[in-house]
């Protein structure tokens, strides 16, 4: 296990999953600092899997976002404390109707250091969260990255009135950035001119 190579250009990189990764896309494209944010696969065994192969659960992987980001601006640490909010840990294999080891809690480190801070992030949620049962948030390596077919990407900001955005991505966007959304919505009835 290496550290990203995009390290040494001043940005760092942070792999995380929980649940469709349309949602965690939507979600981590709006914070600040944050400069790329790329749906794929990771965590299994199959080389190149398909969007069907994980799916259907053949090969292990789980659906990630890959984030790349400045820490000058927004702290590896900061990421993790929005990935505890856009998501619920404490379903094995679940996030709402979503079902299955594809849509599992998982982060993906690149450096010890990350490895650390992503064990204490857990830790610090369990603890903050003392009635709920534990965080079941996998803590591994990551080994490899494979990017989701093109189709993925930026899936909420090209599809808006699908049905899965409208009714999973769009109520988790609005809890997370309620001020985004606001705005938003003045934008829309604003009069030109």
């Amino acid at each position: 296990m290496t550290r990203s190579p995009l390290s040494e250009t001043g940005t760092d990189t942070a792999t995380l999953g929980g649940g469709c990764f349309w949602c965690l896309e939507a979600i981590f494209q709006r914070l600040p600092g944050v400069l790329q944010v790329e749906p794929g696969y990771a965590g299994g065994t199959r080389p190149d899997p398909t969007y069907e192969e994980v799916c259907r659960g053949d090969t292990g992987h789980a659906e990630v976002v890959r984030i790349t980001f400045d820490p000058r601006i927004i702290s590896y640490e900061e990421l993790l404390g929005t990935f505890w909010r856009a998501h619920d840990p404490t379903t094995l294999n679940r996030q709402g109707a979503d079902q299955g080891t594809q849509y599992r809690s998982i982060l993906l480190y690149t450096s010890e250091e990350q490895r650390l801070q992503a064990e204490k992030s857990r830790d610090q949620w369990n603890a903050k969260n003392p009635s709920r049962p534990p965080a079941v948030t996998q803590v591994v390596p990551l080994e490899r990255f494979f990017p989701a077919e093109e189709y993925h990407h930026d899936y909420y900001r090209n599809n808006p009135r699908a049905g899965y955005c409208r009714l999973v991505i769009q109520p988790k966007v609005e809890a997370l950035f309620p001020r985004d959304q606001e705005q938003d919505r003045h934008r829309s009835t604003e009069q030109p001119g």
